[in-house]
């Protein structure tokens, strides 16, 4: 598997690819630039990317790569750690957030989760809901027949919502579930993600199908 690690500070971006080479290769930049390029390439299976660079900032890269379809799952590592820095980055379709400073282990088992999400399902099975539907291992879907990129976050979201279709999930329970409890995220991105979900789903008519039940959570109607 390849990664792509942007980071400006020189020793820190030589340790973190000492630390990934054992078990991938790993190319790295230095400056935003230089790390947009080779991200445009779409051949990376994640991308590690400093926020705080020179050039392009790392929220500006990823929000340029989302636009242009490319959906290389991204943890960003920053010394930020504001909640609206982290809102900011999942919002723009980030993955992962992970502040600085950290040790390896913390790096390397997030890094190992979000490969695992990004091929969590991993049979042949489609699931179906309407005109929607899952297409297994190929972690993408089709609406209507026609196919539509999610993020990693945005997929699982919805695969949870039609896993418990006419049930209604708290935001806890979303929350839990999809980022787990010791994520570094607040609870307010589950909001965010079905947010932008349903625009992903708008065209199609299916935003409609999500709905909110005030003061709890959310629902995926019945079919």
């Amino acid at each position: 598997m390849r990664i792509l690690v942007v980071e400006d500070h020189e020793s820190l971006l030589h340790s973190i690819r000492d630390i990934l080479q054992k078990s991938f290769t790993v190319d790295i930049a230095s400056t935003g630039e230089e790390g947009y390029f080779l991200a445009q390439q779409n051949i990376y299976d994640a991308i590690i990317l400093d926020v705080m660079l020179p050039g392009m900032d790392g929220f500006d890269i990823l929000k340029k790569l989302r636009e242009e379809h490319i959906e290389t799952p991204t943890m960003f590592l920053t010394a930020r750690d504001s909640l609206e820095d982290r809102v900011k980055g999942l919002d723009i379709g980030g993955d992962d957030y992970l502040v600085k400073p950290f040790q390896a282990p913390e790096l390397e088992a997030r890094l190992r989760a979000l490969l695992r999400r990004s091929g969590a399902f991993t049979n042949e099975q489609t699931i179906r809901y309407k005109g929607i539907e899952l297409l297994g291992k190929e972690n993408d879907i089709k609406v209507d027949g026609h196919p539509v990129k999610l993020t990693l976050k945005q997929y699982e979201l919805l695969e949870f919502f039609i896993g418990n279709a006419g049930s209604i999930l708290t935001r806890e329970q979303i929350y839990d579930r999809i980022w787990g409890y010791d994520s570094d995220t607040t609870i307010g991105v589950v909001e965010v993600f079905t947010h932008h979900l349903r625009k992903k789903l708008e065209p199609f008519g299916y935003d409609k199908d999500i709905k909110t039940v005030r003061g709890i959570g959310y629902m995926l109607q019945k079919e």
